[in-house]
């Protein structure tokens, strides 16, 4: 017979279980939307928009020697979008964008207030000369949960593994 005492140990058990469940997922949704809007052309503009996904203080970085010197490090909501909205349109860099995540790898830590994430990200780029390549990146998010229950990207650093030039018509180039 379960006593009172184990069947709230058990039921604390459970909702920190379903917590850390529902944060992994939510965070996941979260990057999935950054990368949505970050995918050229995006006609996709519905709430939330690319500022609302950090936190105020956030912090978003290019880590390694080539995206160190490229994107630098932008701290704050308001110089974090207006980083990346130069890339975005109306501004014409990229004719065509796309973003594929994988080998995600999302940890809750232990109050369940902050979670972090690895993944490695492929983006297949067109820009405005018709040049196109494929990136590979190792993307690290931290994330925070907001006072509404939204996870907040806090923390986003990128750091390319590799590139190879794309032929669009016929795949990759020789």
């Amino acid at each position: 017979m379960t006593t009172a005492a184990q069947a709230d140990t058990t039921l604390r058990t459970l909702a920190a279980r379903l917590h850390r469940l529902e944060a992994e997922r939510a965070v996941r949704n979260t990057l999935a939307r950054y990368m949505a809007l970050c995918d050229q052309p995006c006609d996709d503009r519905d709430f939330p928009r690319l500022g609302d996904l950090f936190t105020e203080d956030a912090a978003w970085e290019g880590v390694g020697e080539r995206y160190a010197r490229t994107f630098g490090r932008q701290v704050g909501r308001a110089a974090i979008t207006a980083f990346l909205g130069g890339y975005l349109a109306p501004s014409t860099h990229f004719k065509r964008n796309l973003h594929f995540l994988t080998s995600d790898q999302v940890t809750v830590a232990g109050d369940g207030e902050r979670v972090h994430g690895q993944w490695i990200m492929l983006q297949i780029s067109t820009y405005e000369d018709g040049r196109s390549e494929a990136i590979s990146a190792r993307l690290q998010v931290e994330f925070s949960a907001a006072p509404d229950g939204r996870w907040l990207i806090a923390r986003f650093r990128t750091e390319r593994l590799d590139c190879v030039p794309w032929d669009v018509a016929g795949g990759a180039a020789a």
